[in-house]
């Protein structure tokens, strides 16, 4: 998971910085910090923000030769 990853995963929820903090019950300098590549979150926090983004439906998509993404989940119908 990287910064890129993180602002895209943000932008398909519609999720300001705070919003994402919040969520993941981390401060928003670390949310900031992070998407700035100022530093990279202790592997606490970052855990938290990756279960705050997939537990709102978000998909990592993993480095297979096309470069790491996000994308939503898809919904069951």
């Amino acid at each position: 998971m990287n910064a890129a990853q993180i602002r895209g995963a943000r932008g398909l929820l519609g999720w300001s910085q705070a919003d994402l903090a919040k969520a993941a019950r981390v401060g928003l300098s670390t949310v900031r910090n992070f998407e700035t590549g100022a530093s990279t979150p202790i592997a606490n926090n970052l855990a938290a923000i990756r279960i705050a983004l997939e537990s709102a439906g978000v998909e990592f998509i993993a480095e297979n030769g096309g470069g790491p993404g996000v994308r939503l989940k898809k919904s069951a119908s």
